[in-house]
């Protein structure tokens, strides 16, 4: 890089995450400057018909987790108006399509890219009416969900709505091989280029293979079937993302293209194949703004997955401007499952560290299928008691939240649902603040 001056790549991530910080590091490491793009600041204004972008910067590096943001819109707007001024890898529109996983379906299919049989319609009736197509098993998803959040798999009989809480679902077909170890194939793709690969197998008591869910991860970078890095690299390239994870699962015919994920996660890869993207995503940010980075060193840095703070995350003292929202003892809240929503009373207990539902009214939204078995004590039991859990969206004060609820009778307590510190989390609780009268009742424990 010599005689070249150094470039600014801004990474624009309202959330911190190893990923954000690694790519920031690894541009530091290749000789160049950084600007971490997020609420304490960052701005932009329109003055005598200039637009300015503050902090400056010469390249984004787009990291807004949109799947699991409430309101994706807000922010792949604030995306788009960022790429309008600064050169921006992975565009919002190309986000955009690979968000909303129907899009990318379309988009694959129309390119002879091979992918599940798949179903959306916009009427619970269309969606129930397309069933029979799906076989005995099939998969239920939310058109935008991450992380496995918002995916189930159905049989005939199980209820499916045309929407769960406010995102559309659809159905897929359920791609298997017979008498093999379900397992998926997460490609990592920089540049048109595959920097590493892996297998994904699902935990115990799940079919997901989802690594935020405890699946299981292999090397597949070295004997990577050629036919699935070739969809890989042309998924990416219809999609137009700069970067992104692309999913494969391989069926008795052949490979398919599942996702194409523009913000796919290097913990569960890195893992698996000791091969950090962040390097490679630097180096196209940098060479995008016009900068020059040694490819040995981007190879060595690879090596490294590197998530120590970096120098352009904001002070502490700056971080902890933003107050959580808060909370009350007792909120109403909407349920929604497979077959519809409810609005209930909910208990907040900062105690327990799974949400729980109502046996009966888990029943009447469709929650679930059963994932897994938990083991739960209550209040001052000596003795765990085994509860299924099933997947759940939460809506709480117009936010909603995809979590993995534990279900129990819960006739005999005075709330039907118990908000646990997987969304408690993200709150702050008056206790002070409730909106039923005062009633006595019973803390309740997750080990």
């Amino acid at each position: 890089m010599a005689g070249a001056d150094p470039v600014t790549v801004g990474v624009l991530s309202l959330h911190t995450s190893k990923e954000t910080k690694a790519i920031l590091n690894a541009v530091e490491d290749l000789g160049h400057d950084t600007e971490w793009l997020r609420a304490e600041n960052t701005s932009i204004s329109v003055t005598d018909g200039t637009p300015v972008l503050e902090p400056e910067v010469d390249v984004i590096a787009n990291r807004m987790l949109l799947s699991n943001t409430e309101q994706p819109a807000e922010e792949l707007g604030l995306a788009n108006t960022f790429s309008q001024l600064v050169p921006t890898l992975n565009e919002p529109d190309s986000v955009l399509t690979a968000i909303h996983k129907l899009s990318t379906a379309t988009a694959l299919a129309g390119n002879d890219v091979r992918t599940p049989d798949v179903t959306l319609a916009l009427s619970g009736d269309q969606l129930n009416a397309a069933r029979s197509r799906y076989g005995e098993e099939a998969v239920y998803k939310t058109a935008i969900g991450t992380h496995g959040g918002g995916t189930w798999k159905v049989g005939p009989d199980d209820p499916i709505n045309a929407k769960v809480g406010n995102r559309y679902a659809f159905l897929q077909e359920l791609v298997d091989q017979e008498d093999v170890r379900h397992r998926d194939l997460r490609v990592y793709v920089v540049g048109g280029e595959v920097v590493a690969a892996m297998y994904r197998y699902a935990p115990d008591n799940d079919w997901r293979t989802n690594v935020a869910l405890g699946g299981s991860v292999e090397n597949a970078t070295d004997d990577l079937p050629e036919e699935a890095a070739e969809m890989a690299r042309r998924a990416s390239d219809i999609v137009d993302l700069d970067y992104a994870g692309v999913d494969l699962v391989e069926g008795d015919g052949g490979w398919f293209v599942l996702e194409v994920n523009p913000t796919a996660g290097f913990k569960g890869l890195y893992e698996a194949t000791q091969v950090s993207p962040a390097p490679y995503i630097a180096k196209l940010a940098i060479e995008r703004a016009g900068g020059e980075v040694d490819d040995d060193r981007v190879h060595d840095l690879s090596n490294v997955l590197d998530d120590s703070r970096p120098t352009a995350q904001p002070t502490e003292a700056i971080a902890q401007d933003t107050e959580p929202a808060v909370i009350g003892y007792t909120e109403e809240v909407v349920l929604s499952g497979t077959s519809g929503s409810k609005s209930v009373l909910a208990k907040s207990d900062t105690g327990a560290t799974r949400t729980s539902i109502d046996t009966s009214l888990a029943a009447d939204i469709g929650a679930g299928p059963i994932k897994s078995i938990t083991r739960i004590r209550s209040g001052s039991s000596k003795q765990a008691k085994s509860r299924p859990v099933v997947d759940v969206v939460v809506g709480v004060g117009g936010n909603q939240h995809t979590v993995t609820a534990s279900v129990e009778d819960r006739g005999h307590m005075d709330y039907p649902v118990l908000l646990g510190r997987d969304i408690l989390e993200n709150y702050q609780v008056d206790v002070s603040r409730r909106i039923d009268s005062d009633v006595a009742d019973t803390p309740e424990e997750e080990e």
